[in-house]
């Protein structure tokens, strides 16, 4: 907890000296890309933003059909059927917002197609009123990815398929990810204009899997990249370590709207969200609740709307990414865990626990679900 605040006052007493007109140099092939630091929402124009929209609620979203972002992603697999269903089973609890990770190797495999699947994707979301945070870069997992058949999940383990994008060593050399930018490039301009989407999410928590630094220079350049699009909708980058500084007040002073992570409890969350209050900025948490770690829906969820704190936890239906079982606790004979990790639905739209889904119609304005007499 010290380390938390001696971190976050850095990047609040920080703020201030990135008010004027800064010029950052990144490197990419054919010399330093300049991003002015003004391009950035003022705080004010967020404040907008945020007031315009119901309270976020909603779930990081992989259908259940899906090992990682390639399978949800590539034609050969790309499953609206269930995606319909589970976006169903979202909307009835009221959640209006998913989180949904892209990946560079879907559209360098079928530009055009990739655009397709992303459009009819975000028809369904819209059929349930639901609007979608999409996430491009990723540091978590897997440092390898292949297009084609994907592996299956390996029994027991959170998450043994889910893919690092750009991967690694690709993230770390610019002349390597410099060539990610028509990518980026191309998802923001098609959609940038899209009401469906809510926000950008540039770059899930950059600097995992033990890269630190080396993630800097594809954090910088992917904010330039975007900032030269101008998209409708906000850019964000989400806090989530929080003893790499550097990283850290990057991400803060250049995001939009202020996005992070905590699977933490109670009394640390709230300390989080005071502390970050001082940016001005709206706040969305982009990933919480793990039942074991004592960050539950029954306790975080409710400090999350009454603090009128968008509240993404992590995980949807239960399916092949495993993510109902723990990170570093994995159960190899495939058993069911004592309590689940992550996720809200079964597979056939059961809630994993009935109090919880009633707790969550609750907080977002629903009605009590009908019982069968």
């Amino acid at each position: 907890m010290k380390k938390l605040l001696l971190i976050l006052l850095v990047l609040t007493s920080t703020q201030g000296s990135y008010a004027q007109k800064t010029k950052v140099k990144t490197k990419g092939i054919g010399g330093a890309v300049a991003v002015l630091a003004d391009q950035r929402w003022p705080a004010e124009k967020a404040q907008a933003w945020y007031r315009a929209h119901p309270w976020i609620s909603g779930a990081n979203f992989t259908p259940s059909t899906a090992i990682n972002q390639l399978e949800m992603w590539q034609a050969a697999t790309f499953d609206p059927t269930t995606i319909d269903r589970e976006l169903g089973y979202a909307a009835g609890i009221g959640f209006n917002t998913m989180r949904v990770f892209l990946h560079s190797l879907a559209w360098q495999q079928d530009p055009q197609g990739f655009k397709e699947r992303i459009n009819a994707y975000l028809a369904l979301a819209d059929k349930h009123r639901i609007q979608t945070m999409f996430v491009f870069f990723d540091d978590c997992w897997n440092k390898e990815a292949n297009t084609g058949t994907q592996p299956l999940p390996k029994p027991g383990i959170h998450n043994s398929g889910w893919l690092q994008d750009p991967g690694d060593p690709a993230s770390r050399d610019s002349l390597t990810f410099s060539k990610l930018k028509p990518y980026v490039q191309d998802i923001l301009t098609t959609f940038k204009h899209d009401k469906r989407v809510l926000l950008w999410d540039l770059y899930n928590e950059p600097g995992n899997s033990g890269k630190l630094m080396a993630s800097l220079p594809l954090l910088r350049n992917v904010f330039a990249w975007a900032r030269a699009v101008n998209p409708d909708q906000p850019l964000s980058v989400g806090l989530w370590a929080w003893d790499f500084q550097a990283l850290n007040t990057y991400q803060a002073l250049h995001s939009d709207i202020i996005t992070y992570h905590s699977y933490d409890d109670v009394a640390t969350h709230q300390r989080l969200i005071e502390l970050l209050e001082t940016h001005g900025r709206p706040l969305i948490c982009t990933e919480y609740m793990a039942r074991p770690r004592n960050s539950r829906f029954a306790t975080i969820m409710p400090l999350l709307n009454k603090q009128n704190v968008g509240a993404i936890n992590w995980g949807l239906v239960d399916g092949k990414t495993n993510t109902k079982y723990q990170w570093d606790t994995p159960l190899p004979d495939g058993s069911e865990p004592t309590e689940w990790f992550h996720e809200v639905f079964r597979r056939d739209g059961t809630p994993y626990r009935a109090d919880e889904a009633e707790l969550i119609r609750k907080l977002n304005g629903r009605q009590p679900a009908s019982k069968t007499p």
